[in-house]
């Protein structure tokens, strides 16, 4: 596989050398940021995943990636001192994909990157660059799902989602009759031990997909809540498979 690109954004030079040695240690290619406006400078399409600091002066990580998901669905992992959830919501809510809470341990910052970057690779096609994808979609109630790459489109327009976005949606297109509760759903899709705090997590991404996919997100006709019981995607005559 190609040598993967990571950008680090972080002020602090002790941290970001730190990170930086772990990474390259481990062969990937590193792109170094000491504040927001210089992160989004360097990023490009070469990027395959992006670590955040969300408290950096001047421009902020979680502004940094609201600006980022206007162009990409790269993978975000936000890196802050504050370990309390709401402040791990506001990082989901900007749009980022994880979250970890410094101090941390160098294996556990691995494992984090190694889960993003092997989703992304999946669901984004980046593993097989110029390979042709079968064309194999799932078609709901006006949204098409490419089942190889993640591509999106909603009556008939594209919509960026995601990694994580993207894979929740594929899930329950997969299973349109079938009842996720949230932690069945938290432990598919983010592959990782449920706790009961992991409950605003996953309200949040279905938040922001039903932003991106419903006409009305206060009253969804696609992602539906089973009270009580969890998600699934809207079912009926409609659904196919190309």
């Amino acid at each position: 596989m190609a040598e993967q690109t990571i950008l680090i954004a972080e002020d602090d030079a002790d941290i970001r050398d730190g990170v930086r040695i772990l990474l390259a240690g481990e062969g990937y290619r590193i792109l170094e940021a000491e504040n927001g406006p210089k992160a989004l400078k360097l990023f490009s399409s070469e990027v395959d995943l992006v670590i955040l600091d969300v408290m950096m002066p001047g421009m902020s990580g979680l502004r940094v990636c609201e600006e980022l998901r206007k162009i990409s669905t790269v993978p975000i992992l936000f890196l802050t001192a504050k370990s309390q959830e709401s402040d791990k919501l506001l990082g989901l809510t900007a749009g980022g994909d994880d979250y970890l809470a410094k101090p941390f341990s160098f294996a556990e910052l691995s494992a984090r990157v190694k889960a993003l970057l092997r989703r992304y690779c999946v669901y984004q096609g980046k593993a097989k660059p110029g390979a042709a994808p079968a064309a194999k979609r799932l078609c709901a109630h006006g949204v098409q799902l490419e089942l190889d790459c993640n591509r999106v489109w909603v009556d008939g327009r594209e919509v960026n989602l995601t990694e994580t976005e993207y894979k929740i949606l594929r899930l329950l297109m997969q299973n349109p009759q079938r009842i996720f509760p949230v932690q069945t759903l938290y432990e598919l899709v983010w592959n990782e031990p449920y706790y009961y705090v992991s409950n605003g997590t996953v309200m949040v991404h279905i938040r922001n997909l039903r932003t991106k996919i419903e006409e009305d997100p206060q009253s969804p006709r696609r992602i539906c809540t089973v009270w009580g019981k969890g998600y699934h995607f809207a079912n009926g005559g409609e659904d196919d498979h190309e």
